[in-house]
């Protein structure tokens, strides 16, 4: 018996809406109708995967492809937005590309949130957050996810503990101490705080114990850099307490 063709293909490109889908005609415009019809060239007849960051997944078929616009008829929906570990990335901007990947990085692992925090040691105090939204939707659309992370604004390190939510387990990097990252981590609601590349200063490092929500976690024998430490942490706990 002859195997048919998987469908869609696994090469099928995927692609980011900003608005609400469903059943009907989409167009598509600007750089994103540059990657479908200029890098991606796709013809009449090639199925598409799209998502909303609402609805889920859809797949739709090119009903058209020009130089400066593409038209999609949507057709089914494939599947819903997925269920996304209540875990937040609170991290210390870092210099342009380290922070990018990091944010990347955080978006592929699956957190919900990335909330930039200034300390005294940050070296990029205002990081462009447009930016770094746009990193993670396209590593959403590489890495299948149907959910795309909050951005939140920039926050100064004595706002945040300050209005701390009560719920949520607060774990820092502490690179002076703290206990393994899996004999402290728990299911439940939580986030995650990486200093900057030269580490909390020892008020804020008292101010963020001061704080009961507040775990000092240690992230093995050797002091990662701050991007590398945000990936580690993340990813143990996902495998601890996440959906891995």
């Amino acid at each position: 018996m002859i195997a048919t063709p998987a469908w869609p293909p696994r090469s099928t490109p995927r692609l980011f809406v900003d608005r609400p889908l469903g059943p009907g005609p989409l167009r598509i415009e600007g750089a994103q109708a540059h990657y479908l019809a200029g890098v991606m060239r796709v013809k009449a007849g090639d199925p598409v995967r799209l998502f909303d960051d609402a609805t889920g997944e859809w797949l739709g078929i090119v009903a058209a492809a020009g130089k400066r616009d593409v038209t999609i008829d949507v057709g089914e929906q494939v599947a819903p937005r997925e269920a996304v570990p209540d875990l937040w990335l609170v991290a210390a901007p870092l210099k342009k590309g380290r922070v990018d990947w990091m944010a990347e990085k955080a978006c592929e692992l699956g957190v919900a949130r990335l909330v930039p925090v200034v300390t005294h040691r940050t070296v990029v105090e205002r990081p462009n957050t447009d930016r770094l939204r746009a990193h993670m939707i396209e590593a959403a659309e590489q890495c299948g996810r149907t959910a795309l992370p909050q951005v939140a604004e920039p926050v100064k390190l004595a706002a945040l503990l300050r209005e701390w939510p009560a719920e949520r387990a607060l774990y820092f990097a502490d690179e002076l101490g703290g206990l393994p990252a899996r004999d402290v981590m728990k299911p439940g609601p939580a986030a995650i705080l990486i200093g900057p590349e030269g580490g909390f200063d020892d008020g804020e490092r008292d101010a963020i114990r001061a704080l009961p929500q507040a775990v000092g976690m240690a992230l093995g024998p050797r002091i990662l850099r701050a991007d590398t430490a945000a990936a580690a942490a993340i990813s143990l706990w996902m495998a601890l307490a996440g959906d891995w």
